[in-house]
């Protein structure tokens, strides 16, 4: 009785679960002609309503003992017409036709994604169970990943969809979506859930750090993501002179020759070398740390500048150094401009001598005389080392390198001056959110840091520089001791490949730097989530090297193109979905899931939401009384 009660289920499921049947195949494009009695948009099974094949379902074609899995993207009608040549007065006169595109198969009771034998003309096609819809869209191993759930699918309520960890957050992570689509709540969403489960872990503490690069400030906030006492925020500013917080960065980084080329914009041929010539100059920065050997480079250069009979060397080129390192000093040098205004209205220039004159003494004459006196005008001056900064003591050696070549005639003026124009507002900025440390606090495994209230050169200045740093870190730490996340919110700020307001060496230098991270990272357990409103203006290379998308909506054609230029294996609905997707549901594709899905994101607690709410105006306006 039990035997023949399981044929008969079997016979009945057979009859109710069959579509049609497979009349044609051309590569992973299949066409199916649909059975006459299965053209409702429901069908009745043991009482419960099924949901009938239509676009965007999937269908199990039958091959012998292999199941193979298909997405439908489109339907037609296809007319018969009889021998004759007449039309048929019945419904016969039409069958309808899918257009599938195949997906996987399912093996040993489980999905694999990809093709391992295609289809027959013939062969048998049915709607999927309830069983195998779960196969399809379980997206992790128990056995070897630990899940973590994001949300439901949106044209399937009830069926939740969990992430393994693993596949997750060991790949580079996109997520694209134009403001108020839901882009930054889902990456909130997908790192609060992951932190939920291990941010109290000892190894997870010492084994893994996450950086956030916040362009807007929406992460900054104490409970943003996860709680204030398991991170360590930076607020910077390049508008605030006293009170703002400063990002740590090593010695050796801010010491970059390469770094500050791009950063002050030099020209190839000349500024650059200079530049290079001046960080590794340790004899100029050894003249920083004492009092004495400051004041001595500066005498020597002075006497240099006006015993050497060059009519090159001009006054100003003397006054111009005192007034240059007096900017640099501040407070950190008392009484140097009482000597720069010494030099300024007594240091003259003897024309029939052709030498430089001091309180009578010619500088081609008596040159001990002539340095006797330069000498005993720094008498009074005060230098302490210890108040003066890194990043000001690399802008002084670049001044005092500078003065040192002209003076020599080692450059030419005309040729480093702009760059040393530019040196200090570049200098200024870069002093305001940074400090220079021999080591980085490691004690809080999550940095977020915020530049909502920098300028636009030190938006994309701070996260080329701090981003270098870990990277270069984290290559010479060894592949497999520890992992390092990146995530770039408004990413766009500084992936971008276009922009008018750089040159191309700077462009070209941020490139290659985010390009390597992304392309050869992964090797030194380095990921990057990449989360921007305009996926066309990132780098294709970029783009290319993702392995998850979270895709809300999207509605500008040339980010459409982008985004289905890098996604080969997004089908056609999912693409015309794009545009029309509400806020909250958005198009998950890549390595970690099966197949593209419709997701709902769920919901987190308010707290831990990022602060980006749309405005809304009607109670902003609203009139209390």
């Amino acid at each position: 009785m039990d035997e023949r009660s399981g044929i008969y289920d079997d016979v009945l499921n057979e009859s109710i679960f069959r579509i049609g049947k497979v009349t044609g195949v051309e590569g992973r494009s299949v066409k199916i002609e649909v059975d006459k009695g299965k053209n409702h948009s429901n069908l009745i099974f043991k009482g419960e309503s099924i949901q009938n094949i239509s676009v965007g379902g999937y269908v199990k074609i039958s091959k012998g003992f292999i199941d193979i899995i298909g997405k439908v993207e489109g339907e037609s009608i296809k007319e018969n017409r009889a021998k004759n040549d007449t039309y048929k007065n019945n419904d016969d006169n039409f069958h309808r036709i899918l257009t599938v595109s195949l997906l996987g198969f399912i093996d040993a009771n489980k999905f694999e994604r990809g093709i391992k034998e295609l289809p027959l003309i013939e062969n048998q096609c049915f709607l999927l169970t309830q069983n195998e819809f779960r196969k399809i869209h379980k997206f992790f191993d128990p056995g070897k990943d630990t899940p973590i759930r994001i949300g439901s699918l949106s044209l399937e309520k009830g069926q939740s969809i969990d992430l393994g960890i693993n596949s997750l957050f060991a790949s580079h992570i996109g997520i694209f979506g134009n403001t108020g689509s839901g882009k930054s709540y889902t990456l909130s969403k997908l790192y609060h859930e992951f932190f939920k489960l291990h941010v109290d872990n000892d190894d997870f503490i010492e084994k893994a750090d996450f950086v956030f690069i916040d362009f807007n400030g929406e992460y900054i906030n104490d409970n943003a993501i996860i709680e204030k006492k398991f991170k360590n925020t930076f607020n910077l500013s390049t508008r605030k002179t006293q009170g703002a917080e400063k990002l740590p960065i090593l010695k050796d980084s801010i010491a970059d020759s390469a770094f500050w080329s791009i950063f002050l914009e030099a020209t190839e041929k000349t500024q650059s070398p200079f530049l290079a010539r001046a960080l590794n100059d340790t004899y100029i920065r050894e003249k920083l740390d004492s009092e004495d050997d400051f004041k001595s480079f500066l005498i020597e250069t002075i006497h240099s500048a006006t015993t050497q009979n060059d009519k090159s060397i001009e006054k100003s080129v003397i006054t111009d150094l005192l007034a240059e390192v007096a900017k640099y000093l501040g407070d950190a040098a008392d009484n140097i401009w009482d000597t720069f205004y010494y030099f300024q209205n007594n240091l003259k220039f003897h024309g029939n001598n052709q030498t430089y004159i001091l309180e009578g003494w010619f500088a081609n004459n008596d040159p001990n005389q002539f340095e006797v006196l330069i000498r005993n005008n720094f008498a009074n001056v005060k230098y302490n080392e210890s108040d003066i900064s890194e990043v000001k003591k690399i802008g002084l050696t670049i001044i005092l390198k500078y003065f040192s070549e002209i003076v020599r005639g080692f450059s030419n003026k005309e040729h480093l001056s702009p760059v040393i124009k530019r040196l200090e507002k570049r200098i200024n900025d870069i002093e305001k959110v940074i400090t220079v440390d021999e080591e980085i606090d490691s004690s809080k495994n999550i940095t977020v840091i915020s530049l909502n209230d920098v300028n636009v050169t030190i938006k994309k200045v701070i996260p080329l520089l701090y981003c270098k740093q870990i990277y270069e870190a984290k290559k010479q730490s060894g592949r497999a001791n520890s992992y390092l996340n990146i995530v770039v919110d408004e990413a766009h700020n500084i992936f971008s490949d276009i922009s008018s307001r750089e040159s191309e060496q700077w462009k070209d230098y941020r490139l290659e730097t985010f390009e390597e991270i992304i392309k050869e990272g992964r090797k030194f357990g380095v990921f990057m989530t990449v989360a921007s409103q305009r996926p066309a203006d990132i780098s294709a290379t970029i783009l290319s090297q993702l392995h998850n998308y979270f895709l809300h909506r999207i509605i500008n054609n040339k980010d459409i193109q982008a985004i289905e230029k890098t996604i080969s294996y997004l089908d056609k609905v999912s693409f015309e979905y794009l545009p029309i997707l509400p806020t909250g549901t958005c198009i998950l594709a890549g390595l970690s899931a099966h197949v593209p899905v419709l997701l709902d994101v769920s919901s987190i607690d308010k707290k831990y939401e990022p602060d980006n709410k749309t405005l809304n105006i009607l109670d902003l306006w609203k009139d209390d009384h």
